[in-house]
């Protein structure tokens, strides 16, 4: 409000300025004409400069004052102010050769003054102000000798300084609400581009949290069901080429389950939804599944693995964003499992101990050094499940353990502090 106060003041403060030039420039050049004939008449050579002045005074000032217009409506236009200084300098002479031709251009002046203080520094503009009233009274006394009275009168000399001093005092104010207007439009300036900046900032930092989702469902989901596809492929056609055909089918069939799956998930991710496993049941039902479609695809590519699920605790009802991290999770430990492990057994067990939830995945695998699995991804794509699994964590304030020595097998461990009116229940 104070922004658009102080130049709304400024508006009517300029418009003021330009209109009382021209009313004081046109009532001079109508005192001009009109003497014509009398017996103060000026010469006809005195008439038609003045008229030929004042012509050009006023082209002089519109050229500039609408060049100023112009550059302040878009900054990107013609900017007159490196020649402001010429333009006062061009308009004061002109001025001071129609105090030649007739004293009624005096009191052009007093518009003038206000130029002064806007385009001079103050140290300037003062000194230029005095000299230019000086000059005024004396083209005052200068005309005033060829009337009857003539001679230099008080009403000369007053007239002028009291009409210099209101210029510089109105001028001062007028310089203060143009600097407070231009600091608080390049205040208002700067926080436009910081908006532009921080909305930039927000649209960039959604994005590549998207990007991160997308990447981890991709991983916990479709990677790990085309590898699955691939295998389950080779071994349909070594039973195809092996002559058995039942075990082929039964591979196919299998082949073609895992791709409605990796189809129905990737819908589902895609549109930001729960994984449609937990659509059609709870966390407990998709976890047992899990466990037995794992040990069904071990055996089906001649791995004897066994998976078994356990529930600790009575089961309390999660939000959508704990039951999804939990099973991918699990997705991702059991997959390490028949990838890495060369294991025997899985147990996945799902605990419920109070302010808590609870999951972990146990294989009696071939093991390994911790401290060399820091969930890094590497180059073609691998090695990003621990890393994934740790950033869905983090957002549900929990947290991953992993325990494991080479030969000894592996427990992967998950804690994620269950939500306040659950945790109370």
């Amino acid at each position: 409000m104070q922004s658009t106060g102080a130049a709304t003041i400024l508006r009517v403060l300029r418009v003021c300025l330009h209109v009382g030039f021209a009313v004081l420039l046109l009532v001079a050049v109508v005192r001009l004409l009109t003497g014509v004939g009398t017996a103060d008449a000026p010469s006809p050579l005195a008439v038609a400069s003045g008229l030929g002045l004042s012509v050009l005074l006023a082209l002089v000032y519109l050229a500039g004052t609408i060049l100023e217009k112009r550059h302040a409506g878009g900054a990107s236009r013609f900017d007159p102010t490196p020649y402001a200084r010429w333009w006062l300098v061009a308009v004061m002479l002109l001025w001071l050769l129609l105090l030649l031709v007739s004293g009624d251009f005096a009191w052009v002046a007093f518009p003038l003054f206000f130029l002064q203080l806007h385009l001079l520094p103050r140290r300037l503009a003062l000194p230029a102000i005095a000299l230019s009233t000086a000059l005024l009274v004396g083209a005052l006394w200068f005309h005033s000798r060829e009337s009857a009275d003539g001679g230099l009168q008080l009403a000369m000399v007053l007239g002028p300084v009291f009409g210099a001093v209101f210029a510089v005092v109105t001028g001062l104010a007028y310089r203060a609400l143009f600097l407070e207007a231009e600091n608080q439009r390049t205040v208002a300036d700067d926080l436009r581009r910081t908006r532009a900046e921080l909305a930039q900032t927000q649209h960039d930092a959604g994005m590549l949290a998207e990007r991160e989702r997308l990447a981890r469902e991709i991983h916990d989901t479709l990677a790990q069901g085309f590898s699955s596809i691939v295998l389950m492929g080779r071994s349909a056609e070594k039973a195809l080429d092996d002559g058995d055909t039942l075990v082929a089918r039964e591979r196919l069939k299998m082949v073609q389950d895992t791709a409605s799956g990796n189809l129905a998930e990737a819908r589902s991710f895609v549109r930001g939804l729960r994984s449609p496993d937990l659509e059609q049941s709870g966390l407990v039902d998709t976890l047992r599944r899990l466990c037995e479609k794992t040990e069904t695809e071990a055996a089906a590519r001649g791995t004897a693995l066994r998976c078994r699920f356990e529930l600790v605790g009575t089961p309390v009802e999660l939000p959508s964003a704990y039951q999804t991290t939990l099973l991918r999770a699990a997705q991702a430990s059991l997959a390490n499992v028949w990838a890495h492990a060369h294991a025997r057994a899985a147990v996945v067990t799902l605990s419920f101990p109070g302010t808590e939830v609870m999951l972990d995945v146990f294989d009696d695998g071939v093991g390994f050094e911790p401290s060399t699995a820091a969930g890094t991804a590497r180059g073609d794509g691998t090695g990003v499940g621990l890393m994934s699994l740790r950033e869905r964590l983090a957002a549900l304030d929990g947290n991953l353990e992993i325990e494991s020595a080479p030969g000894e097998g592996t427990v992967v461990a998950v804690r994620v502090p269950l939500p306040a009116d659950e945790g109370a229940s």
